[in-house]
């Protein structure tokens, strides 16, 4: 290792962990080595080699020709995580960028996110008893298969085992090279694809299928912060020359011998069947080889897909529900009744944030009150849902892109009856997740379709459908209550937020619990919690039934939880006589890092609060372990319609695998921020969405893109989630923005002035 004298003895004493001891991850430089022995031995990883490939544990293998191949444990879905997370392998093993490859990992329960339920254990655990939460987090996972994509995890989750691979690969080449020199093998490092050892070098290549013969050394030694050459750099991105030139396979790219393809239709939201149908105009298109009946929908089967979908759209299909078919009237009815229940003394809710007297602290007079909502969005990745199914004997193969590996496999298992040892599951590139993809629908019913059809079927949604059954970001609607105490501070500070409990309903499609009743869930109300100190806090949420399925959308909650918080934060200031950067530099005493993003986003924008007809609005917030605020100017013009002229951002995420990537996923959730302020809410109409197509979501165009500048801000810290963390704060920044250009206050979402 670098800084060490030749033939220096590598123990376990001073910095270093036993085989007794467990590695909890701390900071950049915590944790500087792991014991091997924990690494987890009761799961095979099921990755293979070809020819020439030597394997070492679970993420690597490394070729005859020099190649580096990394097997990626999380879904591709434009995030960059073909990239970031093999660029902490290979910076650890000491490898050269240029020889690097990438491979999705095999779906094993060695690659399960555990990082997902320790998050979730956070807080509710004792201390003390860290390394029993640590432990049993692995185990849960791992015994559940939760190979999963979300939540702004890939790095948090995976960045120390992946530098666990890396650095025990390189002990290894170490010490065959060092056994060929005759020296101890702590006098060589690696470097560009080579051991080397003064003038000495050998390739990787050369030592690498003895080197996987050894048993690893224990303790383990990673790199100090300062010997890491590859990570804090924006290294080429593996994924994008097969994007260029058309070769990266895309689920709808998969191509079977004898495949059909097949379109889909679903019924009315209320629990709906197919009841009656006319096939004949359907059988009769050109192309058409047949039609599914499920009694959950219905599908035409053809020899290409414009076949499938054009006599499905010929069918004559009506659908019986069993309940009635909820609409735009009846969803708001639903979350103003949770609300009012809760607020009288009643309802389905729960306080899951209490801190100090709150009704104490709100009583008297200058309260204010304010009440926000926000509607169903669709997620409208580019690629709708697809899947692609084969029955060979009494075995089962499914090609589907998907963000929850294991949790698809058990579903279309379960859905057919079989055991999941004879399903075979092909993970392929994502375009676009977004949450959407977590779910198992395409997969399960391209089963179904192909067992039916007796052949090979690629099941591929028309966008009308994909956008039908979204699984919406669930509509919210939020009471907000507040006083100011002396000398501008916030005396105390409740929410409450009528939502559908759209976690427990995804695990309920998800086949992860028994079906039952819904009750209030802390997921409805993540981010509710106000950074800003204030000694009486509450949030609660009120369970809402609306009868349309919502699940996990781009930044969860904190899409509309952001919302309610920043608006509400300048409506307090307003009350204190302050100004809104004045107001929240003040009540962010206990949130420096936040207040950090604050200072440095307002200076970026040029902070003077605005002027008439161009007002600037500030918002701050943070989830998934990173920070952010941003400062948005906008133009108002003479018929009220509302120009973004420019968004500044400040993020702290922590320390910075790949800077470029975490730049696209800012400046990328910007703009899906200005499709949660300005996008057509979605409309249904005797159970059906009214949008067909992307013109009826409203999504910001080229032409609304504004001036975008971002500041990544230096840390120390643990590394944090960079997907999501730009959404939340657009929206309400923008409201902000457009209250100091115009005097008025928008509570609701879209932003529209004519509503005001």
């Amino acid at each position: 290792m670098h800084g060490q004298a030749p033939n220096e003895k590598r123990g376990s004493e001073g910095k270093g962990i036993t085989r007794r001891k467990l590695l909890i991850g701390g900071g950049v430089g915590a944790g500087l080595v792991v014991g091997w022995a924990l690494w987890p031995r009761t799961y095979r990883s099921d990755l293979t080699a070809a020819p020439g490939e030597t394997i070492f544990g679970a993420y690597l293998k490394i070729g005859a020709d020099g190649r580096v191949i990394v097997a990626v444990p999380q879904a591709e879905m434009g995030q960059g995580v073909y990239t970031s997370l093999p660029q902490i392998l290979a910076d650890e093993l000491g490898a050269d960028w240029r020889t690097v490859g990438v491979e999705p990992a095999p779906v094993s329960p060695v690659y399960a996110n555990s990082f997902i339920i320790e998050e979730a254990l956070s807080g509710k655990v004792p201390a003390f008893m860290g390394s029993v939460a640590h432990w049993a987090a692995r185990e849960i996972a791992m015994r559940s298969n939760l190979i999963l994509t979300g939540g702004s995890t890939s790095i948090r989750a995976f960045e120390a085992p992946l530098r666990e691979a890396g650095a025990v690969a390189r002990s290894l080449l170490c010490m065959v090279a060092a056994k060929r020199w005759g020296i101890d093998w702590a006098a060589c490092d690696t470097k560009d694809g080579f051991v080397v050892r003064g003038e000495d070098r050998l390739r990787f290549a050369e030592l690498a299928a003895e080197a996987a013969t050894l048993t690893p050394p224990d303790p383990v030694p990673l790199r100090e912060p300062g010997e890491r050459t590859i990570v804090g750099t924006s290294v080429p991105r593996l994924d994008l020359p097969s994007k260029v030139d058309g070769s990266a396979r895309f689920g709808a790219d998969v191509r079977l011998p004898g495949m059909l393809y097949a379109s889909i239709a679903h019924g009315p939201y209320g629990g709906s069947k197919p009841a009656k149908y006319v096939l004949a105009d359907a059988e009769a298109t050109p192309g058409v080889a047949g039609v599914v009946i499920d009694p959950k929908f219905i599908a035409v089967i053809g020899t290409n897909w414009w076949a499938a979908d054009t006599g499905l759209q010929k069918l004559q299909t009506d659908f019986e529900t069993a309940g009635p078919r909820p609409n735009d009237i009846t969803i708001s009815r639903a979350l103003k009744a949770a609300l009012d229940a809760t607020l009288n003394g009643g309802g389905n809710a729960k306080t899951f944030v209490e801190k100090g007297e709150i009704e104490s602290a709100l009583g008297g007079s200058n309260v204010v009150t304010a009440t926000y909502s926000v509607p169903m969005l669709a997620h409208a990745p580019m690629e709708t849902l697809t899947a692609t199914a084969r029955f060979t004997g009494d075995r089962l193969e499914v090609w589907v892109p998907t963000q929850a590996a294991g949790i698809c496999r058990a579903a279309v298992a379960k859905t057919m009856g079989m055991d999941e040892a004879r399903v075979t599951l092909y993970p392929t590139l994502l375009g676009g997740g977004f949450g959407r993809k977590v779910e198992v629908d395409a997969a399960c019913e391209a089963a179904i379709i192909a067992k039916k059809a007796g052949k090979p079927v690629q099941l591929v949604y028309p966008r009308r459908e994909d956008i039908h059954v979204s699984r919406f970001r669930p509509p919210a609607l939020g009471r907000m209550r507040g006083r100011i105490g002396p000398g501008g501070t916030i005396a105390g500070w409740e929410a409450t937020i009528a939502a559908p409990p759209s976690q427990a309903e995804a695990q309920d499609r998800l086949q992860l619990k028994a079906p039952g009743e819904h009750g209030p869930e802390g997921g409805a109300v993540e981010g509710a919690s106000p950074p800003y100190a204030t000694p009486a806090l509450a949030v609660s949420h009120a369970a809402a039934t609306t009868g349309v399925g919502t699940g996990w959308w781009r930044s969860v909650a904190n899409s509309y939880t952001a919302f309610f918080n920043e608006s509400f934060a300048d409506e307090l200031a307003l009350q204190a006589g302050l100004d809104p950067l004045s107001f929240r530099m003040a009540a962010l005493s206990n949130a420096p890092r936040l207040a950090h993003c604050l200072t440095t986003a307002t200076a970026l924008g040029g902070w003077q609060g605005g002027q008439p007809g161009v007002g600037q609005g500030i918002a701050v917030h943070s989830c998934f372990g990173s920070h952010v605020a941003m400062m948005v100017e906008v133009e108002v013009t003479a018929d009220q319609m509302v120009k973004v002229l420019t968004v500044s951002a400040a993020v702290d995420c922590g320390h910075v695998i790949h800077p470029d990537i975490v730049l696209q996923q800012i400046e990328g959730g910007i703009i899906f921020g200005m499709s949660n302020a300005f996008g057509m809410p979605i409309e249904l109409n005797d159970g059906m969405v009214v949008a067909q197509n992307f013109d009826g979501l409203g999504l910001p165009m080229l032409t609304d893109t504004p001036e975008i500048r971002v500041e990544l801000i230096e840390s120390p810290h643990a590394a944090g989630g960079a997907g999501e963390i730009a959404v939340p704060p657009v929206a309400p920044a923008i409201a902000n923005a457009i209250f100091a250009a115009t005097g008025k206050r928008l509570r609701n979402l879209p932003l529209r002035l004519a509503d005001a």
